[in-house]
């Protein structure tokens, strides 16, 4: 049987499946929609919680060309673990790890002269020049250097490269709002973003890639795609934004399912309350089935007295309150067995709800939903 159909054999209490067959496939539809351009898998803060190491060789098996993390240790330990190719992260502060991801051939993003100025004083000292990839700030407001300071960076860069401590690899951007079809700011940004590649390239900058398509760009934005794309949150499966389509509308899999074994089922009055606060109090005579997952799980708190759980064949609700370990569900009175598969989140493939279905009932995205699934639930990878 497979396994990813089948009711686990193993004693856990929970279990977050990952489907890596279902990412690869992810992978080879995403570079199809990038037409010509590299990929970059996105696999930081531990591949949104699937698993980094393990979905960052499924990615590269699948014929992504790049990796990226935000964190340099993020990137040094897919090094450390053995990981090919090109790596990029782009989330530094003062006295980071430039020396080490100097050595670890990693690409670093720069985007103040402060950190132009830290990254070549470690090349100087490793004795080797660093690649490093420009951030123009072209609206987001987060990371990267502001129009108006761009022609010094470029400038102290291209000094610096001179003096043979720095490679530019790459000019880069990020958008606000590519997950709203349509948001004026795409448009501007993208203006934006050909200006200051344009004066970089002028003024000498010979960059390998350029970039500013993530996720839903790549899915709906083809001349946003320049030489690479990245792809983070659509890699494992979930649409960017349900304005934009479901997974299935591009040809994508959710990788992800999350199920628990059912740790009690009893029989309760009518008038029993049900978790902190008695939120939930049973409207008649009923049995309780309990959930031994919480909000130190990464379930969040916000879904009480609405997740969806598919208990054998039937879509329960959590009764009242999310605790830290545990939920409830109202079984209407069916008693399946101590041990039966809750499943909370998955493809959608069989009825059960998707990560998409639990971030409605948070008033929350799915990039949340799958991230925050904390570290006491085993992730098992299938199809590998």
């Amino acid at each position: 049987m497979n396994e990813t159909s089948a009711v686990p054999t193993a004693p856990l209490r929970a279990r977050a499946e990952i489907d890596l067959g279902a990412l690869r496939a992810n992978v080879r539809a995403l570079r199809a929609r990038a037409r010509g351009a590299h990929l970059m898998a996105v696999v930081k803060s531990d591949a949104y919680g699937h698993g980094a190491v393990p979905c960052a060789r499924a990615a590269l098996e699948a014929g992504a060309t790049w990796l990226g993390t935000a964190t340099p240790e993020e990137a040094l330990a897919l090094r450390a673990a053995g990981l090919p190719g090109r790596i990029m992260c782009w989330l530094w502060v003062p006295g980071g790890p430039w020396r080490q991801a100097i050595e670890a051939d990693l690409d670093v993003a720069v985007s103040g002269m402060w950190a132009l100025r830290e990254v070549s004083d470690a090349a100087r000292e490793a004795g080797r020049p660093a690649r490093v990839q420009l951030k123009a700030d072209t609206g987001l407001g987060r990371n990267g250097c502001q129009p108006e300071d761009w022609s010094e960076l470029v400038g102290a860069a291209l000094e610096a490269e001179a003096a043979g401590l720095i490679r530019v690899t790459g000019l880069w951007s990020h958008f606000a709002c590519a997950d709203e079809p349509g948001h004026p700011s795409i448009a501007a940004q993208l203006t934006r973003f050909r200006e200051m590649v344009a004066y970089a390239e002028e003024r000498g900058v010979e960059p390998e890639v350029r970039h500013i398509a993530n996720s839903p760009a790549t899915l709906t934005l083809p001349e946003t795609h320049f030489d690479l794309v990245r792809t983070g949150i659509a890699m494992y499966g979930i649409s960017p934004s349900p304005e934009l389509g479901t997974p299935a509308d591009f040809g994508l899999r959710p990788v992800m399912t999350l199920s628990a074994s059912l740790a009690l089922v009893k029989r309760v009055p009518g008038g029993h309350g049900v978790s902190y606060g008695h939120h939930y109090v049973t409207p008649g005579e009923t049995t309780l089935g309990l959930v031994p997952l919480g909000y130190a799980d990464g379930i969040p708190r916000h879904a009480s007295g609405g997740g969806p759980v598919l208990i054998d064949g039937k879509l329960r609700t959590v009764a009242g309150r999310v605790a830290m370990d545990q939920f409830v569900v109202d079984l209407g009175g069916d008693e399946p067995r101590s041990g039966t598969r809750a499943v909370l989140f998955g493809p959608g493939d069989v009825g059960e709800p998707t990560a998409e279905d639990w971030a409605q009932v948070c008033g929350t995205i799915a990039y949340e939903i799958v991230t925050r699934i904390g570290t006491r639930v085993p992730r098992v990878h299938v199809n590998g």
